[in-house]
């Protein structure tokens, strides 16, 4: 396997889960179907596996470590200002696109027909708000509520920065534990191809193409969307902004971003959207360590952004509800601040949730989106992995921390593990 790129494996993987999938849903080959349903479920069940502990120690260290950088609240603040705008353009680009395409116009659905979901504690801001204080620590982790887990890590690396040396034996610990987090989490995405194979032919082998008709509009406008964001939002922010090569920076960045698309996990694929951030794209590694996390929990342009609001317009149509100007802009303003949401798991069905109570708007319209929802949440998050890597180029760009001679040199081969950081430096994510 080694003669083959990772990329180049990970792509032979998507082929082949492909045309298994046809073979399996055109014979009606069942023993096939659930096979590769079989292993694309234990693929996902290994990347969750590790991320409550990844998620806390990550946070939690790089929160710590920002004591060590210099010029800290400034890269903060300007991380989380490229967050809010990248998600604001993404926003307006999914509404004006809404506007054009009309997705839920001339649609004739069963209404009553709607796959039931729970939305009770996901449908409004009290509710979101008052789920990111978990009421019992222990249960953050077991039910695997990253939002909490990320509000548990910031709050105890704060406390480590305030409390000094005597904090650390504690974040000794917790680099210890991160570091054999990511070992083992490695060792699963070595796994990626095949788990590729078993993710994307389950889903063709499922879905086919005959679910994607009565809802063909409302599907284009998502991937149009991503595409627009993925190749004209970033690209244009990247060389104006940035100054530097859009087309090395995918080059760049690529293999997170396919592992993203077929895992359909922003979290899952944190330690590859490091490595590559930090060993192709030459963003220094102490600030990386900090924006790299931070952005794989709170980054979500296609979840939070581009999807929620044409799904918005979507259900509003489906149900003959007219939205006007200020719906719109709560719609941009939901999935601004609201993307945290999202927790960089597998679906975006909280923040539709929330946008769909925000603006009013039947939460029934959620059932009528979700037989179709893991094959729009692949380029969704793709687009939102892309966004958490140009992010910390665009900042460290800006602040001399970018390696140019990194950036632009032939992409350093990810199948071997990384090297071992520095015995003071934040470890890489990989």
């Amino acid at each position: 396997m080694k003669r083959f790129g990772f990329s180049l494996q990970l792509l032979t993987g998507l082929v082949v889960g492909v045309a298994l999938g046809f073979v399996a849903k055109i014979w009606d080959v069942t023993w096939l179907a659930e096979t590769l349903t079989q292993v694309g479920k234990i693929f996902v069940q290994l990347l969750k596996l590790a991320v409550p502990p990844l998620v806390f120690t990550a946070v939690l260290v790089s929160v710590a470590n920002l004591r060590n950088v210099n010029g800290a609240a400034r890269l903060a603040s300007k991380t989380l200002f490229w967050f809010l705008v990248t998600a604001a353009v993404s926003v307006a680009f999914a509404i004006g696109l809404g506007l054009i395409i009309n997705p839920g116009q001339g649609i004739t659905l069963d209404l009553g027909a709607a796959k039931a979901v729970d939305t009770e504690g996901a449908g409004t801001w009290a509710d979101f708000i008052t789920g990111i204080v978990p009421t019992n620590i222990v249960t953050a982790f077991t039910e695997l509520n990253v939002l909490q887990i990320v509000f548990l890590g910031i709050v105890l690396g704060a406390a480590a920065m305030a409390v000094g040396e005597k904090a650390e034996p504690f974040l000794n610990f917790s680099r210890s534990v991160l570091e054999l987090v990511q070992k083992a989490l490695w060792w699963v995405i070595r796994l990626a191809p095949i788990g590729t194979a078993g993710l994307i032919g389950k889903s063709v082998a499922t879905y086919g193409w005959d679910l994607l008709a009565p809802l063909a509009k409302f599907s284009a406008g998502v991937y149009i969307g991503c595409f627009i964001v993925l190749l004209a939002v970033y690209p244009t922010l990247l060389a104006l902004v940035g100054k530097v090569s859009p087309v090395r920076f995918y080059r760049n960045t690529w293999p997170a971003i396919e592992l993203a698309f077929v895992s359909r996990s922003s979290v899952g694929t944190l330690p590859l959207t490091q490595r590559v951030t930090i060993e192709r794209n030459g963003v220094d590694r102490d600030y990386a360590a900090f924006a790299v996390p931070f952005g794989a929990t709170t980054k979500m342009d296609g979840c939070a952004s581009i999807y929620p609001a044409l799904a918005a317009i979507f259900v509003a149509q489906v149900y003959d509800i007219p939205l006007g100007v200020g719906d719109y802009l709560l719609i941009a303003f939901v999935s601004v601040i609201g993307s945290a949401a999202t927790a960089g798991l597998t679906g975006a069905i909280v923040m539709l949730t929330l946008t769909l109570s925000t603006l009013g708007l039947p939460l029934e319209g959620v059932g009528l989106l979700l037989a179709i929802d893991p094959i729009l949440d692949m380029i969704r998050t793709a687009t939102n992995v892309a966004g958490q890597a140009v992010v910390p180029v665009l900042v460290a760009r800006s602040e001399g921390r970018l390696d140019e001679a990194v950036f632009n040199a032939p992409p350093q081969d990810l199948d071997s593990a990384p090297a071992k950081a520095p015995r003071d430096a934040e470890p890489a994510l990989a």
